[in-house]
């Protein structure tokens, strides 16, 4: 068995060793944990030059990546927090992103840049973040979203390879989630999987939600309801092709954005784009489970109620699909990933 955590460890060991201009660096990447055990060995493989921390400024830290990779040094930057990369946002988008566009396609910025996110913990409104619809509204960014051990691997190494700056964000929650082993066939930034099929319901999920649903498969299943189900791995650019062929067969829609406020998220955008195309015709208004627009409480009291529980997915699956599911759910763990893990962290 193996890891997201470790497989996302052998796609930097990997790309480190196939190119030795390749840098890795951020905040707690060589911390006593290692970046939540993601860059385990490689200080003692690559040494200090390639593999090293840096002060905890994450403006300045993002500007030196930037002037790295312009200079032909690809780089991988780590932030432990999505929300602490928010001070970086002027180097991200006023000069990474439209760096390639202003020079006429003739100069690049590969740039991968990693950011955790993840509820739980009663970390609350400033450590809960997910904005990955911010990054995925801004031109010359990539948005890239596994799921599992397997396209995390994949992806990551696609991500270090592009030329240009790609934001790679992971769940807290799925660096324990493990897969018998690795796949490593190529997947292509900008191309989804499909992992079940049928013909009752079309369901969208990336990140987390795709565990979520994966979680419910054999009870919905048993109840005679079959679907698609299609991860989307990658938020920009988005596999609408794939989007389309499976609605075309359903005409029937769940959006599980279950770690996304409902303004302007990645559900919305494939709603729009799905209104917008006069060859689909759904038997059912798209649905769409996101988080509520507020933010995170701190508080478990007020979380238990704050993010989506198994019950409210099977409820919208029923009342889409006009069948049955009898509801057998242990107590959803809303805060924590399982009984056995330890925070904050």
């Amino acid at each position: 068995m193996i890891k997201f955590k470790d497989s996302i460890n052998l796609a930097l060991d990997h790309s480190l060793r196939s190119n030795n201009r390749l840098i890795c660096f951020g905040l707690g990447v060589n911390d006593p944990s290692r970046f939540f055990e993601t860059t385990k060995k490689l200080l003692e493989k690559y040494g200090e030059n390639r593999v090293f921390e840096t002060p905890t400024s994450e403006n300045a830290m993002t500007g030196i990546g930037i002037g790295l990779a312009i200079n032909n040094y690809p780089c991988v930057m780590m932030h432990q927090r999505l929300d602490f990369f928010l001070l970086a946002m002027d180097q991200l988008v006023n000069n990474a992103a439209k760096w390639h566009f202003m020079y006429g396609g003739k100069k690049s910025v590969p740039i991968t840049i990693r950011l955790i996110i993840g509820k739980g913990w009663g970390q609350g409104p400033t450590h809960s973040q997910s904005l990955q619809s911010w990054f995925a509204h801004i031109p010359g960014l990539k948005v890239v979203m596994p799921s599992l051990p397997s396209n995390a691997y994949s992806l990551l190494i696609q991500s270090i390879k592009d030329p240009n700056p790609v934001i790679f964000i992971e769940h807290r929650w799925l660096h324990e989630i493990s897969e018998k082993k690795i796949n490593k066939k190529k997947i292509k930034i900008g191309d989804c999987q499909l992992l079940s099929k049928g013909k009752d319901l079309t369901v969208i999920t990336y990140s987390l939600s795709t565990i979520e649903i994966m979680n419910l498969k054999k009870i919905i299943n048993k109840s005679g309801i079959n679907f698609d189900h299609i991860d989307l791995l990658s938020i920009k650019p988005i596999d609408y092709k794939s989007i389309k062929k499976s609605l075309l067969k359903t005409k029937n829609l769940l959006i599980l954005d279950s770690i996304s406020n409902p303004i302007c998220s990645v559900g919305s955008e494939i709603i729009s784009l799905i209104s917008r195309d006069k060859d689909i015709k759904l038997k059912n208004t798209p649905s769409m489970l996101t988080l509520p627009d507020i933010s995170t409480p701190t508080s478990f009291y007020y979380t238990k109620n704050y993010y989506i529980s198994k019950k409210d997915i099977i409820r919208e699956i029923m009342r889409l699909t006009n069948k049955q599911i009898k509801i057998i759910i242990d107590r959803d763990l809303h805060d924590v990933p399982n009984p056995k893990f330890k925070g904050p962290f």
